[in-house]
């Protein structure tokens, strides 16, 4: 699957040699918190289900599916450069994970982002609107307890 949107901006499946041009575009989101840090080795393994995002021959977005089960999907280190954002990469790398989780069968895609818009303009919503969240802890930052 190869298109073009917008104009010269090519998106294709990823393969694991373009791992150090991901980690190349993910690093300024790392730094600002925006996505989490990742080794080479763990985007070479999400390039297994992702999506690339060219301008002429150099990467300018990214967008993976991890695959938990068939029942759990989730999208993982959406990025698009910054002086390509507002162009419609986003979702198109979005859509190709969305079509790969329905081509493996999977009941429930999930994403989370700081972006809450963007992936409501994609097709996300909150699986049970004011009931359930998702809550988050980082076990390493925790104190032992004896």
């Amino acid at each position: 699957m190869t298109t073009s949107s917008p104009p010269g901006v090519i998106i294709r499946p990823s393969v694991a040699e373009d791992a150090e041009a991901i980690q190349t575009l993910i690093e300024g989101f790392v730094e600002r918190q925006l996505l989490l840090e990742r080794t080479i080795d763990e985007l070479r393994g999400l390039t297994r289900f992702g999506f690339i995002a060219e301008d002429q021959g150099q990467v300018v977005g990214f967008c993976a599916v991890e695959i938990y089960s068939r029942k759990l999907a989730e999208i993982q280190c959406l990025a698009v450069a910054d002086s390509h954002q507002g162009k419609g990469i986003g979702r198109r790398l979005v859509q190709g994970c969305i079509r790969l989780a329905k081509a493996h069968n999977i009941l429930e895609l999930m994403a989370i982002s700081s972006s809450d818009a963007f992936l409501k303009e994609c097709g996300f919503d909150y699986s049970l609107p004011n009931q359930k969240r998702a809550l988050f802890m980082h076990p390493a930052s925790l104190e032992d307890e004896e």
